[in-house]
């Protein structure tokens, strides 16, 4: 009996091994085993495998080992910091579907932030954008669900889904006197990488909404359709990071390597020395170093653009202009196992050029401008009374004729005029780009000036 169960144990000790020693290292361009585990550690596995025996023969109803062995791995890692989480094969599927980009679901970016479930960021055109979900919210429940008692990977699950599915998201938002139901139909998203149009005919403006794989070839591609359609006199590019999540970490490095001549770029830190990388500028042919910038970001800006964002202001190449970004400072590797599922596990944190911690402090602009509400949300100023506004006030008669024939129509004409003309005010791309109209302005001076 005891050899029969000493065999059991060493067969669930094997796999147990297998589940976590078997792996590939995927990042920074480089592949390598998994070390061996600690003696230490093989004791402590010995507790694990009591357990899972028992559950296996005691338990009240069958167990499946898959299920145990997952939800374990589960519980291991929610010891850990947010960014680490253990994808089954369906969701490292998934993930890897994304960072090509072309997902189902809602278009929205969340993290765990204090043990609340918040969002990054939502994705442009996507559902969660269209229905006014912002960076910051708090979802409290998902179809009615508390999401406290969920783990990060949990939420994504629940909120994705087929196209023409619903979602009902309870959103606390600063300023809310009580939570808020937002209902949400799940579609396609085609995660944009890269959106551009010039400006005024002379100023660029390219959008990185996330960096995936062609993230910087498509950058570059852009920069010369706006160096053509301004036909070699673009004066000034803005680079919008708002709402972009992050991504792929070398295409972070190569899109800041555009715009600066020389120097570091980002170092990266780990536990072992092989994890302490440091990332440096190339001298390019078609760097962008001599166009004068501007980087909008906001509290959506994370990870990937907080590098492009840091980088860019340490060297002093750019106005960084927005709000305070998010602060996600680590960096997450990505372990292929056997079993198809995955292993996302922070392996290390970052640094600025100038060796800033970006980790729970983000980058703080230069220029601090809060983007203004929608003109309907802001509190209108108290109407003073009027004779025309009293009950039975007196019409005169010449213009009660007048009003029948011209009113209404001229009414309806400007109401109709004004919804075409209507488009919403983005104030801090309006301030972006008055500081480089100033730039033009002081460089022509001080040429004048010199000659």
């Amino acid at each position: 009996m005891s050899q029969r169960k000493g065999m059991r144990n060493l067969k669930i000790i094997s796999v147990i091994i297998l589940v976590f020693i078997l792996g590939v290292t995927v990042g920074l361009g480089r592949f390598h085993k998994v070390s061996a585990l600690s003696n230490p550690t093989y004791e402590d596995l010995k507790v694990f495998t009591d357990i899972l025996g028992l559950l296996q023969k005691e338990y009240v109803e069958e167990t499946k080992s898959k299920d145990l062995v997952y939800g374990a791995i589960k519980g291991m890692l929610e010891t850990l910091d947010p960014h680490s989480a253990f994808l089954p094969p369906n969701m490292y599927k998934e993930m890897q579907e994304e960072t090509k980009g072309r997902f189902e679901g809602l278009g929205i970016e969340i993290t765990l932030k204090e043990g609340v479930l918040t969002v990054v960021s939502p994705i442009e055109d996507t559902p969660a954008f269209k229905a006014g979900i912002q960076a910051g919210d708090q979802i409290v429940k998902i179809d009615g669900e508390v999401t406290k008692s969920l783990t990060l990977m949990e939420s994504v699950k629940r909120m994705r889904g087929p196209k023409g599915s619903k979602v009902t998201l309870t959103i606390m938002r600063e300023g809310f006197p009580k939570p808020k139901d937002y209902t949400l139909t799940r579609d396609v998203i085609p995660v944009r990488s890269v959106r551009y149009e010039a400006l005024e005919k002379h100023y660029g403006y390219i959008r990185l909404f996330q960096f995936q794989e062609k993230t910087d070839s498509d950058f570059q591609k852009a920069v010369k359709a706006l160096e053509e359609e301004t036909k070699g006199g673009m004066k000034g590019l803005i680079l919008d990071l708002r709402n972009n999540p992050g991504g792929l970490l070398d295409q972070a490095v190569k899109v800041s390597d555009r715009f600066i001549e020389s120097g570091l770029i980002v170092s990266i830190e780990g536990r072992k020395d092989e994890q302490k990388v440091k990332f440096n500028a190339h001298p390019q042919e078609d760097n962008l170093t001599r166009y004068p910038l501007v980087v909008l970001v906001n509290g959506g800006s994370a990870s990937g653009a907080e590098i492009v964002a840091g980088a860019i202001q340490d060297h002093g190449r750019g106005i960084i202009l927005g709000t305070q970004t998010f602060g996600k400072g680590s960096v997450q590797t990505i372990f292929s196992l056997k079993d198809g599922s995955g292993l996302r596990l922070t392996t290390a944190r970052y640094f600025t050029p100038s060796g800033r911690t970006i980790q729970a402090k983000g980058i703080v602009p230069d220029i601090i401008v809060k983007l203004s509400p929608p003109d309907e949300e802001k509190a209108a100023p108290p109407k003073l009374p009027a004779e025309k506004d009293l009950e039975r006030h007196l019409i005169d008669v010449k213009e009660k004729e007048k009003e029948k024939e011209k009113e209404k129509p001229k009414v309806e004409v400007k109401e109709k005029e004004k919804e075409k003309e209507k488009k919403p005010v983005d104030n801090q791309l309006e301030r972006a780009l008055e500081l480089l109209k100033s730039w033009e302005i002081f460089k022509n001076i001080a040429t004048k000036k010199g000659s």
